[in-house]
């Protein structure tokens, strides 16, 4: 596959995430986060730029794929709460921001909803909040 191929087929599933996560979610909630008004452009600004951990040259995507997340420690294990449906799903430690602070202080996941596009437990990127 020619490397034109790989961005086209890459924008072209970021599209369609971007599409999935402003639908709704079926309780009648917007799959889209949104934060306060007055954090918006600060978190669109954080997630725009945020590149993969272990792949710097991938961007986490964008705001449709990244929100604030609950977490839990299990066993030393990191797990992020999964906005679409609630699951816990374990942090990578590969995934895990090391070398940039995130916007607010609070837990951050960029992760793609389940479905056929990517495994059940798919995480792009992950934030540890200093509040934890």
């Amino acid at each position: 596959m020619t490397l034109l191929c790989k961005l086209l087929l890459g924008s072209c599933l970021c599209g369609v995430l971007v599409t999935r996560g402003q639908a709704q979610d079926g309780q009648g909630h917007s799959g889209l986060h949104r934060h306060p008004p007055q954090d918006q452009l600060l978190h669109e600004k954080f997630y725009s730029t945020w590149r993969m951990p272990d792949n710097p040259s991938a961007s986490c995507c964008n705001d449709a794929d990244c929100y604030p997340a609950e977490i839990k420690y299990v066993n030393g294990n990191i797990y992020a709460k999964r906005r679409e449906d609630g699951k816990y799903i374990l942090i990578p430690t590969e995934k895990i921001e090391r070398n940039r602070d995130n916007p607010d202080g609070r837990n951050h996941l960029c992760a793609p909803p389940p479905n056929v596009l990517h495994q059940s437990d798919t995480v792009f990127c992950f934030a540890l909040g200093g509040a934890t």
